[in-house]
């Protein structure tokens, strides 16, 4: 079992938090490339993503918009990432080590961009359409990037943390004083999956991580996903669980020590023997606007936690 980073970093500086997941992670674990939302909405989760999708886009005070030409911020978030990585695969040095790169996935950009003319654009089937290809084509070209750079095997995380309320019909519209419709599973899955084959076809691993309650595992699994990242204090173990595990989806325990990843797999009647080979421990989310001591405290915790499985 290896251990990895969610993604989110507290700071401002690119180069000493990448040294620190590099020297933590190492050749055992996961190298995540960390994003620092310290420095502004272009280096956080949804500016790093809409950096790479080839829609124009702007960034107003209300949040990230489909724009008609794209704006200054989606320039930044393009140009902060082709400079984390080039320090990244300075670092790195040609080491064969395992390389995550975290986007932001459909439906929580459906929840979160807003259309030209306001409003959520999980409100319009063909912009939802729309931004997910987007993603799917930017993902190819991206996952090609990250193979010149590095030299050993990639995975793409798909950051899920409004998939919960996209179902449920829980995102507030603009006004906010109603909710938009909820979208069901086979729409979800219908933009969920395309951004999951573009990822394993350019050579990468597709996994999903969601810290939301009430995970949709069967969709998740359903899509594509090689494996669920989750916090498992927000998880019920359950018949579901068991079900995708044992069709081969790995799981990825997310705030959990050794003792807790075992509870949580016996209670699906899984031996360690049959897991301690698969999967990863991580923390429960994101650390940006943790200190940097309980940022070394979650992410030592989770090797040490990887570690006592082999």
């Amino acid at each position: 079992m290896r251990a990895t980073g969610i993604g989110s970093m507290p700071g401002e500086e690119f180069a000493p938090v990448a040294r620190y997941v590099v020297e933590t992670l190492g050749a055992e674990g996961i190298v995540f490339v960390p994003e620092l939302p310290d420095r502004g909405a272009p280096s956080g989760m949804l500016g790093r993503t809409l950096g790479l999708v080839p829609l124009p886009i702007d960034l107003q005070p209300a949040g990230w918009r489909l724009a008609p030409g794209e704006g200054m911020d989606q320039r930044r978030a393009r140009s902060a990432l082709r400079q984390d990585l080039d320090l990244l695969e300075e670092l790195l040095d040609g080491q064969e080590v395992v390389v995550k790169q975290q986007v932001t996935g459909p439906l929580t950009l459906a929840a979160t961009v807003e259309r030209p003319r306001g409003d959520k654009v999980t409100a319009d089937h063909g912009a939802r359409r729309e931004l997910a290809d987007a993603l799917a084509e930017a993902l190819v070209d991206h996952v090609a990037e990250l193979r010149r750079r590095f030299a050993g095997e990639l995975v793409i995380q798909v950051d899920e943390p409004a998939i919960t309320a996209v179902l449920a019909g829980s995102i507030p519209t603009a006004s906010g004083f109603g909710r938009h419709r909820s979208i069901d599973a086979p729409v979800a899955d219908a933009l969920l999956r395309p951004v999951v084959d573009a990822i394993r076809a350019a050579g990468a691993r597709p996994v999903v991580h969601t810290c939301a309650p009430d995970v949709p595992v069967s969709l998740l699994a359903g899509a594509g996903f090689e494996a669920i990242a989750f916090d498992v204090s927000l998880a019920q173990p359950s018949d579901v669980w068991a079900e995708v595990f044992e069709s081969g989806t790995d799981l990825w325990f997310g705030g959990a020590d050794a003792p807790a990843v075992e509870d949580f797999m016996g209670r699906l009647g899984f031996a360690v023997e049959s897991f301690a080979g698969r999967g990863a421990v991580t923390p429960a989310c994101g650390l940006a606007g943790r200190t940097p001591p309980e940022t070394r405290r979650a992410l030592e915790s989770a090797v040490s936690a990887a570690a006592s499985f082999g």
